[in-house]
C-alpha cells in the first residue's frame, strides 16, 4: 500500500454511509491497481475513527426501525437484491476482474456463489422460527425466539470482493441487524456496487454501510462500544488478533484464518480425472483462494510418478492472460508485493531441496509486461519440514508430498496447524469413509476437489483456520447474528395463594 496526497489525480473511491457515497475525511489514501496492467486505477480513502463512528452510528440509528420490520418484508428486500445481482452480473464481474485480477469467468462464478447465500437469506421467516412447549407446568407455557444483535461488522479479504461479503451481510441484515462492511483496500469498488444495489432493492438508509481502511479502521470497529459482533476472513495471525481483541471487548466474533488444503490421491484413483481436478483447484484464481488445493499427497511412488507425469505438461500449458480474456485459465496476482511474496516461496522451495518440475517465475505476458503475472509452478518431493509445505502461499504453486499409505496421509494432514479443507480421490468407499471420519479438518471432499459447502450449510475450518464457535452462512450464520430468548409465561386466575420462596419447579 502506498500513501498518496489528497490532491492525487486518480479517481477517489469513497465510503458508503447512511445510504450515500461519503468522501474520506482522514486525509489518508491508498493506491488501487489494475493487476493486469500494473497501473494505478484509483485511490481509496482510508477511514479514521471519526468515519468509523459515523458509519456505526448510522447503523445504530437505523436498527430501531429495521429490527421491527417483519421478517417476510426483510426477505422481500433480499429477493429484489438477488434479482438486481443477476441483472448486473457482467458489470459486477468486470469490476471484480479489473481490481482483483481473476479472470472474468471466475469472477462470474464468485458472484454466483455469493448469490446463493442471498437466496438462503430469503428464507429468513422460516429460519427465525423458535420453539414452543405448552404446559411445561400447570398452565405454564415456554417458548423461545431469536432476536438480532444490533450493529454488526464484517472485515473481508481481497480474494473474494463479492462472495465473502455476501457470506455475511445478507444473513445478518435478514435477521434484523444493521451492518458495517470493511472490505479489502486492495479491491474496494465492488462493495460500493453492492451497496447501490441494496439501496435500489429498497433497503433503508443506514442498514448497510461501507468504510474502507487499514488496521486503524479495523481497530476502531473492534473497539467501538456499539458494534456487537464482528465477522472476519483472512490470514491466521490477523484472525487470531481480531478474535482476541473482539472478545476482550465482549463482542461476539467469528474469525476465519489461513489454510493449507491437501488432496490425498489413492492408487486406485482415476488419475486423468484427478489431474484435471487438481489443475482447477490449485491454479484457479491464481491460487488466491482459501480453499485452493496447494498440496497433493500421493499414496505410493507409482501414484506420484504417474500423477507428476500428467500434471507437469498441464501446468506448462496454462493459458495465462489479462483478467478480461474469456479464454484465460488464470490471470495476474493482486499486487506486485504479493507476487514478490509468492516468488519468495518458490525460491525457498528450491533452496530447501524440493524438485521444481515447472517454474513459473519467468512468465511475462506480451503487452502487459508491467502486470503482476506469475506462471504456474509445480514441486515434487516436498517434505513437511519445508516452508512451502508449512505455510500458506496463496499463489499458483502446487506441492507434491509422497507417502506410503492412507494412515500416513491422514497422520500428515492431522499434524498440520491448519484444518480448513481437504479432499480424497479414490474409487474405494472404505478408504473414503476412513478418511472422512478420521481427518481433523472442517470441510472434506470425496472426489470433490474444492468442498465449499452450499449456502444452506455452513462454511468453516478447524484448528488455526477458525477462531470462534460459529461457521459462516447457513444455519450457523443465523445463530451467529441472533441471540436466543426463552420466555416462560403463566396467566393465572385472579386469586392469590401467598408468596412461594422455593426454587421454582414444575411439580
Amino acid at each position: 500500500m502506498n500513501a498518496r496526497p489528497a490532491a492525487a489525480l486518480s479517481p477517489e473511491i469513497s465510503h458508503w454511509i447512511g445510504g450515500r457515497r461519503t468522501p474520506g475525511r482522514s486525509g489518508r489514501f491508498a493506491d488501487v491497481y489494475s493487476p493486469s496492467s500494473g497501473q494505478v486505477s484509483g485511490r481509496v480513502a482510508l477511514a479514521g475513527e471519526a468515519e468509523i463512528d459515523l458509519a456505526v452510528r448510522a447503523a445504530q440509528d437505523a436498527f430501531a426501525s429495521w429490527s421491527q420490520v417483519p421478517p417476510l418484508q426483510r426477505a422481500r428486500v433480499m429477493f429484489r437484491f438477488r434479482q438486481l445481482l443477476l441483472d448486473n452480473t457482467d458489470r459486477i464481474a468486470a469490476q471484480i476482474a479489473s481490481e482483483h485480477g481473476k479472470v472474468i469467468a471466475d469472477a462470474r462464478g464468485e458472484l454466483t456463489r455469493g448469490m446463493e447465500v442471498v437466496e438462503f437469506a430469503t428464507g429468513i421467516p422460516q429460519l427465525l422460527k423458535g420453539e414452543h412447549s405448552e404446559n411445561v407446568g400447570k398452565e405454564v407455557d415456554s417458548y423461545s425466539l431469536r432476536q438480532p444483535l444490533g450493529v454488526v461488522a464484517g472485515v473481508t479479504p481481497f480474494n473474494f470482493p463479492a462472495m465473502v461479503p455476501l457470506w455475511m451481510f445478507p444473513v445478518a441484515i435478514a435477521c434484523g441487524n444493521c451492518f458495517v462492511l470493511k472490505p479489502s483496500e486492495r479491491d474496494p469498488s465492488t462493495s460500493l456496487l453492492l451497496a447501490e444495489l441494496l439501496k435500489e432493492a429498497g433497503l433503508p438508509d443506514g442498514v448497510f454501510n461501507v468504510v474502507h481502511g487499514d488496521k486503524a479502521a479495523v481497530d476502531a470497529l473492534l473497539d467501538h462500544e456499539l458494534v456487537r459482533a464482528i465477522s472476519f476472513v483472512g490470514s491466521t495471525p490477523v484472525a487470531r488478533y481480531i478474535y482476541s481483541r473482539a472478545c476482550e471487548h465482549g463482542k461476539r466474533a467469528q474469525a476465519l484464518g489461513g489454510a493449507k488444503n491437501h488432496m490425498v490421491v489413492m492408487p486406485d484413483a482415476d488419475l486423468d480425472q484427478t489431474a484435471d481436478a487438481l489443475m482447477g483447484a490449485a491454479f484457479g484464481s491464481a491460487g488466491e483462494r482459501c480453499m485452493a488445493i496447494s498440496v497433493v499427497v500421493a499414496v505410493g511412488e507409482r501414484t506420484a510418478d504417474a500423477l507428476a507425469e500428467r500434471l507437469a505438461p498441464q501446468v506448462r500449458a496454462l493459458r495465462i492472460s489479462h483478467s478480461m480474456d474469456e479464454k484465460a485459465d488464470m490471470g495476474p496476482l493482486v499486487t506486485a508485493a504479493h507476487r514478490a511474496r509468492v516468488v519468495g516461496y518458490i525460491d525457498s522451495g528450491v533452496a530447501e531441496g524440493a524438485q521444481l518440475l515447472v517454474d513459473g517465475r519467468g512468465f511475462a505476458l506480451p503487452g502487459h509486461e508491467h502486470g503482476f503475472f506469475l506462471g504456474g509452478s509445480l514441486f515434487d518431493h516436498v517434505t513437511p519440514a519445508m516452508k512451502i509445505y508449512r505455510e500458506e502461499i496463496f499463489g499458483p504453486v502446487l506441492s507434491m508430498v509422497r507417502v506410503a499409505d492412507l494412515p500416513s496421509a491422514i497422520d500428515l494432514l492431522n499434524r498440520h496447524e491448519f484444518g480448513n479443507g481437504c479432499a480424497i480421490f479414490t474409487r474405494d468407499g472404505r478408504s473414503a469413509r476412513q478418511f472422512a471420519n478420521s481427518i481433523q479438518v472442517g470441510m472434506v471432499g470425496v472426489n470433490v476437489p474444492i468442498p465449499v459447502p452450499m449456502a444452506f450449510h455452513s462454511f468453516g475450518g478447524w484448528k488455526a483456520s477458525l477462531f470462534g464457535d460459529h461457521h459462516v452462512h447457513g444455519p450457523e450464520g443465523v445463530r451467529f447474528y441472533t441471540r436466543q430468548k426463552t420466555i416462560t409465561s403463566r396467566w393465572p386466575a385472579p386469586t392469590s395463594g401467598g408468596a412461594d420462596f422455593m426454587m421454582p419447579t414444575m411439580k
